[in-house]
């Protein structure tokens, strides 16, 4: 038996759970519990019986994959060496005088590496197996520009700026598709949709739940709505038009839910922030079954030039909203959280010196966690530089040995099905065989 999972079992059997129901069996009464959830979600006297069939067989498509794939982003590089703390490093403590985690306070994770103590809700998560950490991943290229650096992250093509859509989008454009895709099928939570899902698929970006309208179609509508009537609207292909109508139906139905009465499982409380607000929306898209593959969302304020703090302060107060919302996410999944995969980034990490101010700087390498229901977690992946000032980066950072676009790669191809990693990586020859296997 492998680690426990949301109440679930792995086993060597993949053709039955742990109570050995056959797995097809499963499947379709999971599917029968999709379309039910649809219906009972809004109710079914104000759904005409020809949209329950197109919404429902769309959700059918859907869910023979299962499969979804969350990417967060921390922008402001986050700094990985006091997310995750080599504290067995001595000239970490001498390079942090004031900033370092001490090693009584870090929470252990094999005994060189410990999670700092504001992480306290991802412990579980790592002990239980649902956690993987990647140690000193990052890009080959040596920007210490947020902005480019972000958007290389994206476009998942460093050095490169004429790159016009990004990886998540291209590895949507990968997948072998079968049947009609949703419109909600790449979904990002905010005010647009972000450099890292723009492209051929299309994208849409919902701020608030509760205030998202069709256009043209109720008493109120919002420029996002209206972007996404005309995603479709300017279309010539009959059938994709017919996709949209029924999906501005589908809109319909999810309005009729109400939003803004969501009530996420039973004890799981988000933080009442931007990002935990993000989640939440995150969870009750992919609840509401209809046909979400693909999530995006983010979180600021990781640029820790001054007054970073150690145990307490900036970032442990920013990691700790970080990590709590992620764990409510995770619990609110319930037993869906098995198809669901997660992977954080951020744009790179920070010096590994303290500066005169309290704070880091920019810096080059960095942590990445991945999430999920088949994650092989409880284990820091990657192979560490070391942290002695003739390993640093140009003296200054921790090194990079792992190609961010390695972790990427790996979450797309085994969770969406991306097998062509021209597509989705052009130009950085990100081989299967040299993936780092943490799913």
């Amino acid at each position: 038996m492998g680690n426990p999972r949301n109440g679930l079992t792995d086993s060597s059997d993949w053709g039955c759970d742990m109570h050995g129901r056959d797995l097809a069996t499963r499947g379709a009464s999971r599917r029968g519990f999709m379309k039910g959830g649809a219906l009972t979600l809004v109710g079914t006297s104000v759904i005409p019986a020809f949209l329950k069939r197109s919404v429902l067989a769309e959700m059918t498509t859907a869910a023979t994959n299962n499969k979804k794939l969350v990417v967060l982003f921390q922008r402001g590089a986050a700094d990985g060496l006091n997310i995750v703390v080599p504290y067995r490093e001595k000239n970490y403590y001498a390079m942090r005088s004031s900033i370092a985690i001490k090693q009584n306070e870090v929470l252990d994770l094999d005994g060189f590496f410990g999670l700092h103590p504001a992480l306290a809700s991802f412990k579980p998560l790592y002990d239980a197996g649902h956690l993987a950490i990647i140690h000193a991943a990052g890009s080959p290229d040596m920007t210490r520009s947020h902005f480019d650096a972000q958007d290389y992250m994206e476009s998942g093509t460093p050095g490169v700026k004429v790159t016009e859509d990004g990886w998540l989008n291209r590895a949507l454009q990968a997948e072998a598709l079968k049947g009609k895709p949703s419109a909600f099928r790449a979904v990002a939570l905010g005010t647009q949709v972000p450099r890292t899902l723009q492209g051929k698929v299309p994208a849409i970006a919902i701020n608030n739940l509760a205030d998202f309208s069709v256009a043209g179609r109720g008493p109120q509508t919002s420029p996002i709505s209206n972007a996404f009537q005309a995603m479709y609207d300017e279309s010539t292909d009959a059938v994709l038009h017919g996709t949209g109508q029924e999906t501005f139906e589908a809109v319909r139905m999810l309005k009729a839910a109400d939003p803004s009465k969501y009530q996420p499982a039973d004890g799981v409380a988000y933080p009442n922030t931007p990002f935990g607000n993000s989640l939440k929306q995150v969870a009750q898209l992919m609840k509401a079954n209809l046909g979400v593959e693909a999530a995006f969302s983010d979180i600021g304020g990781w640029d820790t030039h001054q007054n970073q703090g150690n145990v307490n302060g900036q970032l442990a107060n920013r990691l700790k909203e970080f990590s709590e919302t992620i764990s409510a996410f995770w619990k609110d999944m319930g037993q869906d959280a098995e198809n669901i995969t997660l992977v954080t980034m951020s744009e790179f990490g920070r010096t590994a010196r303290q500066n005169g101010t309290g704070g880091t700087d920019h810096g080059h390498a960095n942590v990445m966690f991945v999430l999920g229901g088949q994650v092989k977690g409880g284990k820091v992946y990657g192979k560490w530089p070391g942290l002695a000032n003739e390993q640093l980066n140009e003296g200054r950072d921790l090194t990079v040995t792992t190609d961010f676009r390695r972790v990427f790669g790996e979450a797309a191809y085994k969770t969406l099905g991306s097998k062509n990693m021209d597509i989705v990586f052009p130009g950085a020859q990100i081989n299967p065989k040299q993936f780092l296997e943490f799913l």
